[in-house]
């Protein structure tokens, strides 16, 4: 995140909503930030199509192209409306002060962009990168609701869903100049609570909201394709090195830093879950190393700012063990999350948020001898929990009432390639 390294390792650019501070910004940025920006954008940006990738692959056969056009459905609702207002939510001139950006204050990024064609390069690049963040948050929700959603009633969803949360809390958290979260002083580099808790949570909420599948039971994630979803994950994990180093928005110590531990914590959270694996089921599969891969770039987002390389391999291993010890609790529980998005997303969101307040250097309880920042820590990540899981099911009941968001019983065993989109993933002899 920019600015929330409070000090403790190099330096950062604040991204703000008025003009004297974005031409500071701007002036403080050299071509090289700026540069490496807008790789970091194109780098965050493939997440999406590597969270297509990897859900595809998991889903049946029937609903692969559904699966994976909740995702670029997701890339084209939010693209337009975080230039036209969702910028201005985030990073404009406070609404709400420390809750809430004027969404009528930076249409069309008219701020950054002006009339004589000037262009303000870094607080531009800055804007674009932030907009992938937008769009990948949605697209991990998809997950928990594969093989039973109306395509036309999630892209409803997404679109209100990332107005009324997703903006308001990455205001919140990456906003230094407002956001309550960041004034508190939580360190969340590249989108723990921001993204994946708020993911999870929200999950969570739609599970409930859609109910089970048809036949919902332990054998029923059997997934179709197991190359595509390590195809996705490796996407994913190549596309985090912008999601996470993109955050400082400078080319400097932090960056490295943040480069070293998003290669080693996803390394690590694959031998945890693997380990996990192991014992419990006397076997290692495929998609239990995709699945910890992503555990532990979820769990790098908020951390990989402020521990070391050492500390990156205990969280790592750590995330993947825990969460491949819970990923099953939603059959015991009778809760339908599709693609584990809960189990990965929220779980490894909370254990990374909160590792930085035990390891964190100069802030964590080992290295400062205060739990402070851990109860900051915790305290926002609460909030956001709690915010979203509410505001997805009530945004999810309503859809569901007024325009059905469940398709029903006998589309979702047709799959819905056909029903939704009159196409099929595989032709066979065509």
């Amino acid at each position: 995140m920019i600015n929330l390294t409070l000090g403790l390792i190099g330096t950062s650019h604040t991204l703000s909503a008025s003009a004297t501070s974005a031409a500071t910004a701007a002036a403080a940025a050299t071509q090289a930030d700026t540069l490496w920006l807008i790789i970091a954008t194109v780098l965050a940006l493939l997440m999406a199509p590597g969270v297509a990738f990897f859900y595809g692959g998991l889903v049946r056969a029937t609903g692969v192209i559904n699966m994976m056009m909740m995702s670029f459905g997701a890339m084209a609702i939010v693209g337009v409306l975080w230039v036209l207002y969702g910028y201005g939510m985030v990073f404009g001139p406070a609404w709400i002060p420390h809750w809430l950006g004027d969404p009528l204050s930076e249409v069309g990024l008219s701020g950054i962009v002006d009339a004589s064609g000037g262009i303000n390069m870094h607080v531009l690049a800055l804007a674009g990168f932030y907009a992938t963040f937008a769009i990948d948050v949605v697209a991990l929700i998809s997950g928990a609701i594969a093989d039973r959603a109306r395509f036309g009633s999630w892209m409803v969803f997404a679109a209100v869903w990332v107005t009324l949360v997703y903006f308001p809390v990455a205001r919140w958290v990456f906003n230094t100049a407002d956001g309550w979260a960041a004034a508190a002083g939580v360190n969340d580099f590249a989108g723990g609570t921001a993204i994946h808790i708020n993911a999870g949570a929200a999950a969570l909420a739609l599970a409930f909201v859609l109910g089970k599948r048809a036949g919902f039971g332990k054998g029923i994630d059997r997934p179709h394709n197991v190359p595509l979803t390590l195809l996705g994950a490796a996407l994913l994990w190549i596309g985090w090195f912008g999601f996470n180093a993109g955050s400082e928005a400078a080319v400097n110590g932090v960056t490295v830093l943040a480069c070293v531990n998003t290669l080693v914590a996803p390394a690590a959270a694959m031998l945890g879950w693997l380990a996990v694996e192991k014992i419990r089921e006397g076997k290692s599969t495929s998609v239990g190393a995709a699945s910890g891969l992503v555990v532990g770039l979820v769990a790098s987002a908020p951390s990989c700012n402020v521990l070391t390389p050492g500390w990156t391999i205990v969280l790592g291993v750590l995330a993947g063990a825990v969460c491949a010890l819970i990923v099953d609790l939603r059959f015991v529980l009778g809760i339908d999350d599709s693609l584990n998005v809960v189990g990965i997303h929220l779980v490894g969101g909370l254990v990374g948020t909160l590792f930085v307040g035990i390891a964190g250097t100069r802030i964590g309880v080992i290295d400062s001898g205060s739990w402070n920042q851990l109860g900051v820590q915790a305290a926002v990540s609460v909030v956001v929990m709690v915010y979203s899981f509410g505001a997805t099911w009530g945004i999810g009941t309503v859809i569901q009432r007024v325009m059905g968001f469940r398709v029903a019983e006998h589309e979702e065993r047709v799959g819905l390639d056909l029903v939704a989109h009159g196409e099929q993933g595989y032709v066979i002899g065509a």
